[in-house]
């Protein structure tokens, strides 16, 4: 039997700019990555996935971006470290608000869009984000990927949890990060590849990259987009294949 957590990025509507998967997705995974305002999200959202979290018996983590709302947060910004750690812990502090009133955790922490992208290659990214963590809750704890990611390696430095995440529907480079987004190999629109990759990361801890060349993964937890056109048909084929592979959804401990 294999065991893996299914986490998603939700509660990424805004006002009248509405994502209808988000709340179908959560009924199938096992942990929520929940937008806190800066890229999408905002206080009458994160308060109702936070609902339809407990209700479904979801894991809540908090999912903070670049202050990127126009650009979804898939923009870099250059920010100094102590500002970038405090629009961190504002992010944190947003969530738990809503989580606190409903009775639940924070978990876990995933970094959105470009600074989830950053905080793996970039020291100073790395360390605002385990900073905002240690100040705030230091059992939360830190998804990160790629095989030499920065955040991996602060947070250890800094007795921090971590958990390694692999995506199902991005395209990898040799050195274990995504492929850039807008560049060939960025997304794997085909379904049934991306639900045979994850099947590999889980139980083999294989992926192909983009070039060509086999690398080696830690699939603790597994990202499904909750953005997406055909997301819950997706995360649905992902529970169907799990199913048939002896692959059990669990929540990481």
């Amino acid at each position: 039997m294999y065991r893996v957590d299914l986490n998603s990025d939700l509660g990424e509507s805004f006002g009248n700019y509405k994502l209808a998967a988000n709340d179908e997705v959560l009924k199938y995974v096992s942990s929520a990555n929940v937008a806190c305002g800066l890229h999408a999200g905002d206080p009458v959202v994160m308060r109702h996935t936070v609902a339809l979290a407990k209700q479904y018996g979801v894991g809540v983590g908090v999912h903070p971006s670049y202050p990127d709302l126009q650009g979804f947060g898939r923009r870099k910004m250059i920010m100094k470290k102590d500002e970038l750690r405090d629009f961190i812990t504002y992010q944190i502090g947003a969530l738990y608000g809503f989580a606190k009133a409903a009775g639940l955790p924070l978990r876990h922490i995933s970094a959105h869009g470009a600074l989830g992208n950053v905080a793996q290659v970039d020291m100073d990214t790395a360390r605002a984000m385990c900073e905002a963590v240690a100040e705030f809750d230091p059992s939360i704890r830190i998804l990160y990927y790629g095989g030499n990611s920065c955040m991996k390696k602060v947070a250890e430095e800094m007795g921090l949890p971590t958990v390694s995440m692999v995506f199902a529907d991005r395209g990898y480079t040799e050195d274990g990060n995504l492929v850039p987004r807008g560049t060939p190999g960025d997304m794997i629109t085909d379904p049934d590849e991306a639900v045979a990759r994850v099947v590999r990361m889980i139980k083999e801890g294989k992926v192909i990259a983009n070039t060509g060349k086999e690398i080696d993964v830690k699939a603790d937890t597994v990202l499904v987009h909750g953005d997406g056109a055909h997301a819950v048909e997706f995360v649905l084929a992902l529970k169907k294949a799990f199913a048939e592979n002896d692959i059990q959804i669990k929540a990481f401990d």
